[in-house]
């Protein structure tokens, strides 16, 4: 038992000192690899802590160039949150190509109304989205259907009113 106690001491001073510990003939704890990279963790962040699901899916969203198609089905399925309800009211979005957004409004009133605010409109749509994503709105009325062509219409004529006869 003495012998036991006197090698334990003499490690423990040679390990205070600074020096390698003597060889004894107890076993010696081997290493993981936790223990070697630096010791343990701690309180303080590290590589070595658990990383949260929303980091790694949004870090593999950018990998995969995923950015560009996620914040345009986001404009769409979003689109009152992101102008508004009353003007969500009035208008939808059609398309974005291009970072050109296409909206169209229920009547010419409304498209007009919505080309006077249409800086506004930019501004809170690019605050809610990626940058790049819109650039420009291209804002039309309604449309109606088109009475050029087709076996009945003629060159010159008068639109409907030469149609039928």
């Amino acid at each position: 038992m003495a012998d036991l106690a006197s090698d334990a001491l003499q490690a423990a001073r040679a390990i205070a000192s600074g020096r390698p510990a003597p060889t004894t003939r107890f076993r010696r704890r081997r290493r993981d690899r936790a223990d070697s990279a630096g010791g343990y963790s701690g309180a303080g962040p590290d590589s070595r802590d658990p990383v949260t699901i929303g980091a790694i899916v949004g870090q593999s969203i950018a990998e995969l160039g995923w950015t560009a198609p996620l914040s345009e089905a986001r404009l769409f399925s979003q689109w009152a949150s992101l102008v508004g309800a009353e003007i969500a009211g009035r208008c939808q979005p059609v398309s974005l190509r291009n970072g050109e957004l296409r909206i169209a409004a229920e009547s010419t009133a409304w498209a007009t109304q919505l080309r006077s605010l249409a800086p506004q409109l930019l501004k809170r749509i690019c605050a809610e989205l990626p940058p790049g994503t819109v650039t420009r709105l291209q804002i039309a009325g309604p449309s109606t259907p088109s009475w050029k062509h087709g076996p009945w219409s003629m060159r010159g004529g008068r639109g409907v009113r030469d149609t039928y006869g």
